[in-house]
């Protein structure tokens, strides 16, 4: 007979997303998490090592409690663990549209003030003089195969950490609106927030650990990276990871797959 577990209990357990999502792991971690488009395999404990890499390079930084990583770079794997990797270490993670130019970084930056901004090697040169002057120290690169200077400095980090303790309430992500209505305005998500939105949608659409999501979508806005991989890390279910929606893509995979998710103009859609 299961007894009911005191509140109490619950205030006190590690609310930080990344310790949710590694709970639901596979025990079997050399089971494939993603596999790409150009055949390459990732396990889950690819992602555990990886993510404690650059989680250790983050804290190896000394930033200030409440620092935010503000992330504009092309869609990778690697994008996808620098994101767990923030979450990780107890960090604010800030993702920005690849298609944003000087004038919108600066506005982003300047608004956010990020202790960390990573971009594509491409744009460093202006991404870094934007970062500098509104005060960011740290500026990496990073890049859709697989190199970049924060792959480079996290190599040589350990490949363990212990995933730092957040409470529900604290902030796991800032969005920045669209900027229908005026300038585009921060929404800050919590840990809770995240985490129950996707305890939600794992409820309701039937996520089991045999699924198969074919992730098709960008990562910097809600339904790519919070609904899409959010519902594959929390059932420990195997993606099929594509740079952007392709038909060709979708026809050769989707046989393959049990779950995809496409975004028509104005809304979100699970097909």
């Amino acid at each position: 007979m299961l007894l009911p577990i005191p509140f109490f209990i619950f205030r006190n357990m590690n609310a930080n997303l990344f310790a949710l999502f590694e709970s639901r792991f596979p025990a079997d971690r050399s089971a494939c998490c993603i596999e790409t488009h150009d055949g390459l395999y990732y396990s889950w404990d690819d992602l555990d090592r990886a993510t404690a890499k650059m989680a250790n390079l983050l804290a190896a930084l000394k930033l200030p409690e409440g620092a935010r990583v503000a992330v504009q770079v092309e869609k990778s794997p690697e994008a996808l663990f620098l994101y767990l990797a923030t979450l990780r270490a107890g960090y604010i993670y800030l993702p920005l549209n690849t298609a944003y130019q000087e004038a919108e970084i600066d506005y982003f930056v300047g608004n956010a003030e990020p202790a960390v901004v990573v971009c594509s090697s491409a744009n460093f040169g202006w991404v870094s003089k934007v970062a500098f002057r509104h005060g960011t120290k740290h500026v990496f690169t990073l890049d859709d195969d697989r190199s970049g200077s924060l792959l480079s400095r996290a190599a040589a980090q350990p490949d363990h950490f212990t995933t730092v303790a957040r409470g529900a309430d604290e902030l796991a992500a800032i969005l920045y609106t669209s900027g229908t209505t005026g300038r585009s305005k921060g929404a800050m998500l919590t840990h809770g927030n995240l985490a129950s939105n996707a305890k939600t949608l794992h409820a309701y659409w039937g996520w089991r650990s045999d699924d198969v999501l074919l992730h098709m979508l960008p990562i910097f806005h809600v339904h790519g990276l919070f609904v899409a991989s959010h519902g594959a890390l929390l059932a420990g279910a195997k993606m099929i990871w594509a740079p952007k929606l392709d038909m060709a893509q979708i026809l050769k995979f989707l046989p393959r797959c049990t779950v995809m998710m496409g975004v028509p103009t104005g809304a979100g859609a699970a097909l």
